[in-house]
């Protein structure tokens, strides 16, 4: 069984228990210690997942942190874990921090089973970042998370590879919430930058406050277009009938399948798995909606997903034929819909369909 397929059955599963885990124990044996297994650890192997692990540090004597991950008989990763109904925040992180600098762990995941925080020493050697390079979240597992995990796993394991990774995810997380920053409120460097590009004339201050408010309506511009021309490419293939999910339905260089389709299909998959194998659970992408589908047949449809230039996302659940849109503001509200989900797999489990 390959990696996303195991994390989608873990998904569903930490969905499923996470608000009865309430103690940190209860987290570590049923989410956390599924998660190390499908990273390819043996859990009942101390030399290689070591639990309650010791390590002296000054004044602080028998401090234990969840658990250590040996590779080939190197400490490579420390895990600390807090129960599943609570937030991860920094001041959860102390053991780690003192166990990262007197060890020789790398990595160091925080988590509560549901959110994996993953840290590094990017910024000082032997000292653990303040903030993680990389987060998962079981509740919207997206594709880019499966291809990151993999370099985590004892197959996988780099740790020279993990860290120039792990060096580029924390400088895009940096670089997009700058961009983020300019598109609000253009500082005056990039001011001035863009109007010594286009502005002929010398950039006063005048100039430099006046190409603060163009920047800020440009990129409004920018992200509305971009919007209108998907909710314009959504309104055309509207006129295909709805039924129509066959590969004729667009044509492959038509359909652009979204991160968040990707997610959202991902939690139906995961919601399925309690009933049935998730891999008879697939994603058929059209340019008006995202299908996913029993068996790959258009006749069992579980779920549509209409996020396509959409600023509101519906989820699309099914009694017979009838569709239903339901509004989600997030796409963890699709759990919401599980008892629909189920209840469509088992009328489409008790009848012959085609």
């Amino acid at each position: 069984m390959d990696l996303a397929t195991r994390l989608t059955e873990l998904a569903a599963k930490t969905q499923q228990h996470r608000e009865v885990l309430l103690t940190e124990q209860a987290a570590k044996t049923a989410l956390v210690m599924p998660f190390i297994n499908l990273l390819g650890y043996d859990v009942f192997n101390p030399s290689e997942v070591v639990p309650e692990y010791v390590a002296d540090v000054g004044t602080k004597k028998g401090e234990k942190v969840d658990y250590a991950i040996c590779i080939g008989g190197k400490l490579s990763i420390l895990i600390e874990c807090k129960p599943s109904t609570g937030d991860l925040t920094i001041n959860h992180a102390s053991q780690l921090f003192r166990y990262f600098s007197v060890t020789d762990a790398r990595l160091a995941i925080l988590t509560n089973g549901v959110i994996y925080k993953f840290f590094s020493d990017l910024d000082q050697p032997n000292k653990m970042d303040a903030q993680p390079f990389f987060t998962l979240s079981l509740d919207a597992v997206r594709k880019s998370d499966v291809r990151i995990l993999e370099s985590f796993t004892k197959a996988g394991f780099d740790i020279d590879a993990i860290v120039r990774e792990a060096s580029n995810l924390k400088l895009e997380s940096l670089v997009r919430k700058e961009l983020e920053s300019e598109m609000g409120t253009a500082s005056e460097e990039f001011a001035r930058l863009i109007a010594k590009r286009v502005y002929p004339g010398q950039v006063t201050s005048q100039v430099k406050d006046n190409f603060t408010r163009l920047i800020a309506n440009s990129f409004s511009a920018i992200v509305r277009d971009h919007v209108n021309d998907r909710l314009t490419s959504a309104l055309n293939a509207s006129a295909v009938p709805e039924h129509d999910e066959g590969p004729g339905a667009s044509s492959p260089e038509e359909v652009i399948t979204t991160e968040e389709e990707v997610s959202g299909f991902r939690i139906v998959q995961a919601i399925a798995s309690r009933l049935i194998d998730p891999k008879r659970v697939v994603m058929r992408d059209a340019k008006s909606y995202c299908a996913v589908l029993l068996d790959d047949n258009n006749r069992k449809s579980l779920a549509r997903l209409h996020f396509n230039g959409l600023t509101t996302k519906y989820v699309g659940t099914f009694d017979g034929q009838a569709e239903t849109r339901n509004l989600i503001s997030d796409l963890t509200d699709i759990y919401k819909f599980a008892p629909q989900i189920e209840a469509r797999i088992n009328e489409l489990s008790s009848k012959k369909t085609d």
